[in-house]
């Protein structure tokens, strides 16, 4: 059988969408989210070592943007399993050729898509719908110590969210905006 995913860059230096090949029949579907088999024969592989769920119930909420300080950046491979959202990525990777840009990605349960986020680039997202599940599969431990965000209104960086904001945590509205002096995040 052939490979079952199509890879295709974004705007954003290191940022991927995955297509998946869903099969399906009389009984329902079925599709592989992720092999290593097939991505290396893309040459495009990592090791997983941790995976995540999120459900957020309200739509319009807002999630982000996280990071994860070198040397514990991380691989994002991130599904919506449940839902849609608005998935957006801010490069802030030192002298990346779309330092402090960001791009948008609308990942919907009923498309076979997924993103991917390369280390040095903060993840955030809106939820178009209610009752939203996300999938995260990340290359590195979650280190609590090197934790990161931005302010997903800063005005420098100019994110234009669909929605009005409904919920956020008070950690993601403390966010400070980018400091005029940011250089960026070392590789």
């Amino acid at each position: 059988m052939g490979n079952r995913f199509n890879i295709e860059p974004t705007p954003i230096s290191g940022m991927f969408t995955v297509q998946r090949h869903p099969m399906g029949d009389a009984r329902g579907a079925f599709q592989r989210l992720y092999c290593v088999t097939d991505m290396e024969a893309l040459g495009f592989a990592w090791p997983i070592r941790q995976i995540n769920h999120s459900f957020t119930a309200a739509k319009a909420t807002l999630r982000g943007m996280h990071f994860q300080r070198p040397p514990h950046g991380e691989v994002k491979y991130i599904t919506c399993l449940k839902g849609c959202v608005y998935d957006v990525a801010v490069d802030l990777r030192k002298d990346s050729a779309t330092f402090l840009q960001w791009h948008a990605v609308e990942l919907d349960a009923a498309r076979p898509q997924s993103v991917v986020l390369p280390p040095g680039v903060a993840h955030g997202f809106q939820t178009l719908t209610n009752d939203v599940e996300l999938l995260y599969m990340h290359s590195h431990d979650h280190t609590p110590e090197a934790e990161g965000g931005v302010n997903p209104f800063d005005q420098r960086l100019g994110i234009e969210w669909p929605l009005p904001p409904g919920e956020m945590s008070a950690r993601d509205k403390a966010y400070a905006p980018i400091q005029p002096n940011f250089e960026g995040l070392p590789a």
